[in-house]
């Protein structure tokens, strides 16, 4: 396992992270299970966990905090807010009484006094960077989480947040965890050079694509990843956009081949290739899918092997853009482009 400082923080952090999402409901895993992948991810030299308030309704959380009792100080452990948790107007976002009120559940579900990353989940338009930052920076000094990030921010609004931060003397985000993958490149564009610029740490999300590049959607082959039972829309082949997207997997599994990888190995090792990247979140459902993904802890990709990359997705592009949940509110409401 590699090791990377996250950001400017001095905290070490492994090149692989495991993400919890899979935890519960979503995943169909239980609290053995997902113990047992908690273990052997430690064991592999993982020391980042990943998860959110949203995950299962709350359940990942849960099953995190029980599966890392006892061991709390040997871990990195993250959690996100601001993604709507049930019917209630007010319990999503990432107002001041949101945040306040959410974390003392997510410290609760996941039986701890302080999480070590804190991250927006995705960006509130309601709310004001000066109103998040402030108390994000309020409950850093009480001591109820070490660092606080972003996810999923258009580049334009790590700018801002970074900004926001300097003009208002408040606490700044140290992270950023955006979408990249093989087949989702749109991030090197402004994202990735953004946070370079800014010295933030990366923690990049679906580096397998949603199970695109596990090896689990091939030509000719009935589709097995669980993913395509939740969002099946993503893998109807009829679609033109996945069309190109089993296309350019099948180029990918051919350079996989050519280096002697998997293609788990490959699709990680790119994501973690990127001077920018941190580490790559992977989400195993089962121990088998930990140790396949594990595999590639190591792994390093050749000058060659990039650039035949490059070749079947080009360097900024995203194969599947309107997936990534970071397009911008004047492009989704008319009401913003017809004032």
């Amino acid at each position: 396992m590699q090791y990377r400082t996250l950001g400017r923080t001095g905290v070490q952090v492994s090149s692989l992270a495991l993400g919890a999402m899979n935890f519960g409901a979503i995943g169909r895993t239980t609290q053995d299970e997902a113990t047992a992948i908690v273990d052997a991810a430690l064991e592999g030299g993982i020391n980042v966990i990943d998860t959110a308030d949203m995950y299962s309704g709350g359940e990942s959380e849960e099953m995190v905090g029980k599966a890392i009792a006892g061991r709390r100080d040997d871990i990195v452990l993250a959690t996100k807010v601001s993604l709507p948790m049930g019917g209630e107007r007010n319990h999503r976002g990432a107002s001041r009484r949101w945040l306040v009120t959410e974390l003392d559940n997510s410290l609760r579900r996941l039986g701890v006094d302080h999480v070590d990353l804190y991250q927006i989940h995705r960006w509130d338009p309601r709310t004001s960077d000066e109103e998040t930052l402030s108390a994000l920076t309020d409950l850093q000094r009480a001591g109820k989480i070490r660092y606080f990030g972003s996810s999923t921010f258009p580049a334009y609004r790590i700018v801002q947040g970074q900004w926001a931060a300097r003009e208002h003397r408040l606490g700044r985000y140290v992270t950023e965890q955006p979408s990249y993958s093989i087949l989702q490149r749109g991030i090197e564009t402004d994202v990735l050079p953004v946070t370079q610029e800014y010295g933030l740490g990366v923690l990049a999300w679906s580096p397998l694509a949603s199970g695109w590049l596990s090896g689990a959607v091939r030509e000719g082959r009935p589709v097995t990843t669980s993913r395509s039972t939740i969002m099946p829309d993503r893998f109807d082949l009829s679609l033109p956009a996945n069309r190109a997207r089993l296309d350019a997997v099948e180029k990918v599994a051919a350079v996989a081949d050519e280096a002697g990888l998997t293609m788990i190995q490959l699709a990680l090792a790119f994501v973690t290739a990127h001077p920018a990247v941190t580490s790559a979140i992977i989400g195993p459902r089962t121990l088998e899918h930990l140790h396949a993904q594990l595999a590639a802890a190591d792994t390093v990709l050749s000058a060659d092997v990039l650039d035949a990359i490059d070749g079947i997705v080009a360097p900024g592009v995203d194969l599947a853009a309107h997936e990534k949940n970071d397009t911008r509110p004047a492009l989704l409401d008319p009401a913003l482009r017809r004032r």
